[in-house]
């Protein structure tokens, strides 16, 4: 009866049901643009021009909270990076060096022979590394921002915890994780089979924060987007 009972309780746990098998032969068969990294809200539509200038925005209001230490560089890492896009438009701008975190062997082509091509020749760009989230780990107090956007949705709730502890360890004194991520409208997760990962809500993200021993120190949704996407909220984490 208790396993029964057990059993039940999971397959209404939405993050139970991610497989990470189905998530990387999902977005392998994707095309390796912006339209297909954005579900097909590329360029033709205002979505990448104004999550960069949310992005931007955000970062710029939390420059006094950010100041790297004295003799230590920039140094980004771009989680879940896709094709580059983010590094490409908008954290380049910010960082010294950026690493780069994607799975997906066509996005990580795409980045190196045609997105970041130019940025790799001025040295911009450190390591790349063809690996999930999950089996990532930082290299200790090397970052002075970690940027997660769009890509922790395929982490079950105890690897993004697990995540973020590892993250917490890689960051620069005084170093930053940034999560931009969709919100369900309800305090609830939502399940898509379709690429197998998880929308969390506001309240589900904030509790993870706290048990991944990181504080909140500010947050924003992003403004501009189309009206029948969920709502992209902003977090900015540093250790408790």
């Amino acid at each position: 009866m208790t396993e029964q009972r057990e059993e039940i309780d999971l397959v209404d746990i939405p993050d139970s049901h991610i497989n990470y098998d189905d998530a990387i032969e999902y977005w392998t068969n994707i095309p390796a643009t912006v339209n297909g990294v954005l579900g097909g809200y590329g360029e033709q539509t205002v979505v990448p021009t104004m999550d960069v200038l949310g992005s931007s925005f955000f970062l710029r209001k939390l420059k006094s909270r950010m100041i790297c230490p004295s003799g230590m560089i920039k140094y980004g890492v771009d989680i879940g990076a896709g094709i580059g896009r983010i590094t490409r438009d908008m954290l380049h701008k910010y960082c010294d060096k950026i690493d780069l975190v994607e799975p997906v062997e066509p996005f990580v082509k795409q980045m190196q022979d045609v997105e970041l091509a130019d940025l790799i020749a001025e040295g911009k760009i450190g390591t790349i590394y063809k690996l999930g989230m999950q089996d990532w780990t930082p290299e200790k107090g090397k970052y002075w921002v970690i940027w997660c956007q769009w890509c922790v949705g395929h982490l079950p709730d105890k690897e993004f915890v697990q995540f973020l502890k590892r993250c917490k360890d890689g960051l620069q004194s005084n170093g930053t994780i940034i999560v931009k991520e969709n919100n369900t409208p309800f305090d609830k997760d939502d399940f898509d089979e379709t690429d197998s990962s998880v929308t969390r809500s506001d309240k589900k993200f904030r509790q993870l924060f706290e048990e991944s021993g990181l504080k909140l120190i500010a947050t924003e949704k992003q403004k501009g987007l189309p009206k029948e996407l969920y709502t992209v909220r902003m977090y900015a984490l540093k250790p408790q």
